[in-house]
Formats: C-alpha cells, sequence, structure tokens
C-alpha cells in the first residue's frame, strides 16, 4: 500500500487475506462472526478498534501502524509543538515521529523518480530537511538497486 493519504482498512484486510491464503472459516472463528459479517468488514471504509486488533492478530501485520504513518505525512504541527509547550499529562506522550523502513522506502523513492522535488517533500510531509538529506545519504544506494533489478 503506497497510498496512506486515503485509508480504506476494509480493502487493505482483504488484500492481505488473499495474498496470506487465509480461509474464510479460520477467520469466521478467530473473530467470532458469520461470513456475511466478514464480508461486510471488507468493504467497510473503517472498523472499531478492537475488531481491528482482532485482525491485526490474525494477519499478523500491524494495520494501526496504517492510521499512524498518515498522522505522521497528513497532520499539521500540534499546537503544542509550534509553541514547544511542554504540559504534563497522564496519558503517553511520543517524543519523535517514527519513521518505518516503508515510509522512508516511499519518500526516498519518490525523490530518486522525480515525482518530487526535496524541497516539496519537505513541505508537503513535513519532514525535517536534515531527517531527509539523511536518509538520502544512507538509504539511496539501496533503492537504487531495486530499481536496477
Amino acid at each position: 500500500m503506497n497510498n496512506v493519504k486515503d485509508i480504506h482498512i476494509g480493502t487493505l484486510i482483504k488484500q492481505i487475506v488473499l495474498e496470506d491464503k487465509i480461509k474464510i472459516s479460520r477467520i469466521c472463528t478467530f473473530l467470532n462472526a458469520t461470513e456475511a459479517e466478514i464480508n461486510d468488514m471488507y468493504n467497510s471504509e473503517s472498523l472499531d478498534s478492537t475488531i481491528l486488533l482482532r485482525w491485526s492478530k490474525l494477519l499478523e501485520y500491524d494495520l494501526f501502524r496504517i492510521f499512524s504513518q498518515h498522522l505522521i505525512l497528513y497532520s499539521p504541527p500540534s499546537k503544542r509543538e509550534r509553541e514547544n509547550v511542554k504540559k504534563k499529562s497522564t496519558v503517553p506522550q511520543f517524543r519523535k515521529n517514527i519513521y518505518t523502513k516503508e515510509l522512508i522506502d516511499y519518500i526516498i523513492e519518490i525523490v530518486i523518480k522525480g515525482e518530487m522535488s526535496r524541497k516539496e517533500v519537505v513541505q508537503e510531509y513535513g519532514i525535517p530537511k536534515t531527517t531527509l538529506y539523511r536518509w538520502l545519504v544512507k538509504y539511496s544506494p539501496k533503492i537504487n538497486e531495486q530499481f536496477s533489478k
């Protein structure tokens, strides 16, 4: 899944099920659902978080990470980030954005292919310029090898 801007989680789940050739009987048993309910989930753009967690376990695939990547790429900086406000909270606070290898590869690929310039990537996705340049130095040779095969 290259596009994390428009997420249709049911379609993605169905794609993983087909690729992994998971039998519908196993899915129904694991999720305690009927075949019709499973098909409804495939057609659903969003799912309840507990159901999504069960699917993640069944598929052995972190479906929540897709949403995290969407937040990293497409959400504007929070007011706290813009103002450097440190507020005490009881909920977990994350110090840094976590960029997955897949996301880094995708960003480097669009720069190497010329789909976006470095400046456009920095502006569009809010990735710090130094981080992007570090990725290009570190991962570009590996990406170039993939294109040449």
